[in-house]
C-alpha cells in the first residue's frame, strides 16, 4: 500500500491529521495537474494554477464524501474538483460579460481536448452533462481522460470496465461529443 493510499484511507476513517500529511505528498502532482488544466484556458486568466490546486483540495479533503479507493481514485476526484472550479469560474466571467458567444469547437481524431486557448470550456461541460444524462459511465470516462490526464488503462481500472470496453466509450464519447456541440453551434432555421 502506498504512502497516499495509507493516508487517503486515515482520512476516510476520520483522522483529521492525516489531511495534513497528504497535502506534502499530492501538492507538487497536484499544482501539474492544475497548471495543465489552466494551459488550455484562455490568456488573462486571475485564476492561478496554485489558487486552483488550493481550493480543489480543500473541497476534497473538506466534503464528507471522502471514498477514494487509492491513489488514482484520489487524483481523478481532485481532475473533476479542478473541472468544477474552472466552469464555475468560466460562467461568473461569463455572467459579468452580460453573455458571452459560443465559439466553434472541433474535436480533433485523437483527443476530445479541446485545443489551446479557443476551448469553451462552459459548452464541453454542458455536453458532458448531456452525455452523462445519456451514459453516466461514458461521461466519467471523458473527464477522467480529459481533466484527470488518466491514460485509457487507468481510466478504464477506476471505472472497473475492460480496456476493450474503455476503448469503445472513448470512440463513442468523441463521435457524439463533437455532433453535440457542433450541433449546438448552427444556428437553428425554420
Amino acid at each position: 500500500m502506498s504512502e497516499v493510499t495509507r493516508i487517503l484511507t486515515a482520512i476516510e476513517q476520520g483522522n483529521a491529521q492525516a489531511a495534513d500529511e497528504l497535502l506534502p505528498l499530492v501538492y507538487e502532482e497536484l499544482r501539474l495537474l492544475a497548471a495543465q488544466k489552466m494551459s488550455h484556458e484562455r490568456p488573462g486568466q486571475t485564476l492561478q494554477a496554485t489558487a486552483l490546486v488550493h481550493e480543489a483540495y480543500i473541497r476534497l479533503v473538506g466534503s464528507d464524501a471522502r471514498d477514494w479507493s487509492g491513489r488514482t481514485h484520489f487524483f481523478a476526484a481532485a481532475a473533476e474538483a479542478m473541472r468544477r472550479i474552472l466552469i464555475e469560474n468560466a460562467r461568473r466571467k461569463q455572467r459579468c460579460k452580460h453573455g458571452a458567444n459560443h465559439h466553434r469547437v472541433d474535436l480533433d481524431d485523437s483527443e476530445i481536448a479541446l485545443e489551446g486557448p479557443s476551448t469553451d470550456l462552459i459548452a464541453l461541460d454542458e455536453a458532458l452533462s448531456k452525455l452523462a444524462e445519456e451514459d453516466r459511465v461514458v461521461a466519467d470516462l471523458v473527464k477522467l481522460r480529459y481533466f484527470a490526464g488518466l491514460t485509457l488503462e487507468q481510466s478504464a481500472a477506476v471505472l472497473g470496465v475492460s480496456r476493450r470496453t474503455a476503448d469503445r466509450y472513448w470512440a463513442y464519447a468523441r463521435a457524439w461529443l463533437y455532433q453535440e456541440i457542433t450541433s449546438a453551434e448552427k444556428p437553428h432555421s425554420k
